[in-house]
């Protein structure tokens, strides 16, 4: 019900979006006469474009990486999926000409935000890296008759990616799939599949959320799976492909992250007001391009969204040496040959200090010489993989452990 009452209340805004943009275009047109710099125009504008932002329904936004440059020199990227699934497209940053560069497998959050949240991520591999990514799928675009997802079909998707990939290709876990793609590593190396990644990056993951708690995880733990179940599962409606996919709303988990930092949001709504009024261009487009990416959500498929609760934050079955898959216990100790970097960032508070560098003791058969930690001082749970920090600092670590165990 929930879900059909907002799906009605975003329709219902349409018309009030279309007329905000289509006054905001006209008045814009304007431009070149004097009164459009006046203190009535600019101000007109401004609350125009805040209320057509608004109204406004946020869609998969694009990656947008047509170039990069490699060893100095321009090269057109192009986007290719090369493995499809019902729920996630595996997909790859080809790049012009030959290289002879380590492969990577980016595995993005399925978390409420599309893989193009990781934008500044691939950005910064793609001159140096093969990179692909593992693009996963709106829920509610899904059909019924493709089936449900859930925990073990994340783990056999990562599985299946990284057999498509073949040997020598590096795991780089965000956030999230830090979970997955530890027991992803251990069961390939249980079957002696030979296409165990070589080495695993781990980055802000929920890996012990018993260490450091934050709020987030007091969330996940401070009530019991049936309230879950009863409060935010809701069920597709007619109008889209997936309509009957039992998920979690994408923006049931977005109105949750607004609320967490409502003030914030907030000043930087006045802000970008008062960035249009001056006629500040480069600071109103900042704000542009960040809240077209955090206000586009995703549904997740419900089965996959419990599991997660109950065996990640509730049961803490992975530090606990509980976890299972396929019904069958699986061994963390026998991962000995995968090179292992844990991130983590001082002041992220979404993944608790120390519940990513957790993975050192559970993947206890790695070489010590072959374990590396490193937190990075002054930034949140999204400097660990974009910005400034994450450019400078993070990423080149991240490259030269690739480097280090490519051989």
């Amino acid at each position: 019900m929930l879900y059909h009452l907002q799906h009605k209340f975003n329709k219902s805004l349409k018309p009030l979006n279309f007329w905000a943009q289509a006054w905001k275009t006209q008045l814009s047109l304007t431009s070149a006469l004097p009164y459009n710099f006046d203190f009535f125009m600019r101000p007109t504008i401004a609350q125009l474009e805040l209320i057509e932002r608004i109204t406004n329904t946020y869609e998969e936004p694009e990656f947008d990486l047509p170039i990069t440059h490699v060893d100095g020199k321009e090269t057109k990227v192009t986007e290719e999926v090369v493995h499809a699934l019902p729920f996630c497209d595996l997909l790859h940053f080809k790049r012009e000409g030959e290289h002879n560069h380590p492969k990577i497998l980016l595995v993005a959050p399925m978390s409420g935000h599309y893989a193009t949240l990781l934008r500044g991520t691939v950005e910064q591999f793609i001159p140096d890296h093969e990179v692909y990514i593992t693009d996963w799928k709106n829920a509610r675009d899904v059909p019924v008759e493709k089936g449900g997802f859930t925990f073990d079909d994340y783990v056999r998707y990562l599985i299946e990616f990284q057999d498509h990939l073949g040997p020598n290709t590096h795991l780089i876990a965000v956030c999230q799939p830090s979970v997955p793609a530890i027991v992803a590593t251990t069961v390939m190396t249980e079957r002696n599949n030979p296409n165990v990644p070589k080495s695993l990056t781990l980055m802000g993951g929920p890996i012990d959320t018993r260490l450091s708690p934050t709020e987030i995880n007091d969330f996940a733990t401070g009530k019991d799976l049936e309230w879950f179940e009863t409060k935010v599962i809701n069920t597709v409606p007619r109008d889209f492909p997936g309509a009957g996919q039992k998920v979690y709303p994408g923006f049931i988990q977005l109105s949750g992250f607004m609320s967490m930092n409502l003030d914030s949001h907030v000043q930087k709504h006045y802000k970008f007001f008062g960035d249009l009024v001056k006629g500040d261009g480069d600071s109103a487009e900042a704000h542009r391009k960040f809240y077209n990416e955090y206000l586009a959500v995703m549904d997740l498929p419900a089965d996959f969204y419990l599991e997660t609760i109950r065996k990640v934050f509730i049961e803490h079955r992975l530090p606990k040496g509980e976890m299972h898959f396929e019904e069958k216990k699986i061994d963390t100790s026998v991962v000995a040959n995968t090179s292992l970097l844990t991130i983590e960032g001082e002041n992220d508070d979404i993944t608790g200090k120390g519940q990513t560098k957790a993975a050192h003791e559970i993947l206890s058969s790695i070489p010590k010489n072959k374990k590396h930690h490193y937190e990075q001082p002054g930034v949140g749970h999204y400097g660990i993989f974009n910005g400034r920090r994450f450019r400078e600092m993070i990423a080149p670590k991240i490259k030269a452990f690739i480097q280090e165990n490519n051989k």
